[in-house]
């Protein structure tokens, strides 16, 4: 019998040991992030933005996000175009107090990594792909978003000159 409880014990110890080393490391997301989005109109930032990030280098199959942002936190440098942002027909912030991204899978790419993960945005919920690098602690990420794939805005009237694509860029520092 006792010929036995060794190995089982040894057996036992290296597999929990290797699930304590697959788990991804959780970052703590630093005061100094930026998130903006840009566009011929509008253009303007994000000021808080939450979530739980889980990263590892070497374990991209532990490694999640999960970020919301409030949208009543925005602003485009013009109090009534802020103002309009927030009512029911744009990002309409009582109804919709955050917006969302969860991620489903993370990639390593020749030039960084890639994120895939559902968007959550003025009730809409969209799966999409976007670039990242990962540098001295900081998560830096561009790409587009159109703002109608998520039901903000109108293409008609005065919002037929808002632009309904809208380039996002993120620099998120974190801390252990």
């Amino acid at each position: 019998m006792k010929k036995l409880i060794f190995p089982f014990a040894i057996a036992s110890f290296m597999l929990l040991s290797a699930f304590t080393f697959m788990n991804a490391t959780s970052w703590k997301i630093a005061n100094n992030y930026s998130i903006k989005f840009t566009s011929k109109d509008p253009s303007g930032v994000f000021s808080s933005l939450k979530g739980d990030v889980l990263f590892d280098e070497n374990n991209l199959d532990g490694s999640k996000f999960d970020l919301t942002i409030d949208p009543a936190s925005i602003n485009t440098g013009n109090g009534m175009q802020n103002k309009i942002a927030k009512n029911e027909k744009w990002f309409n912030v009582a109804k919709y107090p955050v917006i969302k991204f969860t991620s489903t899978k993370i990639s390593k790419t020749a030039t960084g990594y890639e994120v895939t993960g559902t968007m959550d945005m003025h009730g809409v919920q969209k799966s999409m792909t976007f670039p990242f690098t990962f540098k001295d602690n900081t998560f830096a990420a561009s790409f587009d978003i159109n703002r109608t794939d998520f039901n903000i805005g109108g293409t008609t009237g005065m919002d037929a000159h808002a632009a309904t694509v809208l380039k996002v860029d993120a620099s998120i520092p974190v801390s252990k």
